[in-house]
């Protein structure tokens, strides 16, 4: 197992989004699942625990109850090879989810992702600072990042 491994607290949805996320993401597999027993808290045979693997990276999902929620504060940053896999990404998270500034969104169980092309890492993080300048610019015009617009600029 990782050294360090997210831990993420879902209400009552942990096997739902751990199933959505698996069809997202190619490389995922569910590598093991817990139960709740008659002690609780949640109701018996529901999941508690479901750990799981996103392209080798290894996650676990609680069924925790509503007590917390998800926000900005933390996010998921995806290096992505290409437009094609920004686009592909982009559109299955924010189904059912909502999109926000400069590559982030919440994916329907409000979970924040940041979907980046990494070179578009190139282009803001140019030692030319009128290039670097001319990127971010067109960057934060931007919701889903478009490679092209990053280029042309």
């Amino acid at each position: 197992m990782q050294k360090i491994v997210p831990f993420l607290w879902f209400d009552d949805d942990a096997e739902e989004a751990v199933n959505f996320y698996m069809t997202v993401f190619k490389d995922g597999k569910i590598t093991d699942t817990t139960r709740y027993g008659a002690a609780g808290p949640g109701p018996e045979g529901s999941v508690m625990t479901m750990n799981f693997e996103l392209n080798g990276q290894q996650f676990i999902a609680l069924n925790g109850g509503p007590e917390y929620t998800f926000n900005e504060a933390v996010s998921f940053f995806v290096n992505c090879d290409s437009q094609a896999e920004v686009d592909d990404l982009w559109t299955k998270l924010t189904d059912g989810g909502q999109e926000g500034p400069c590559g982030w969104l919440k994916d329907k169980f409000g979970l924040s992702w940041q979907i980046i092309p990494t070179e578009m890492l190139n282009y803001i993080g140019s030692s030319d600072p009128a290039k670097a300048a001319r990127a971010m610019d067109a960057m934060q015009k931007m919701k889903k990042i478009d490679l092209q617009v990053l280029r042309d600029a």
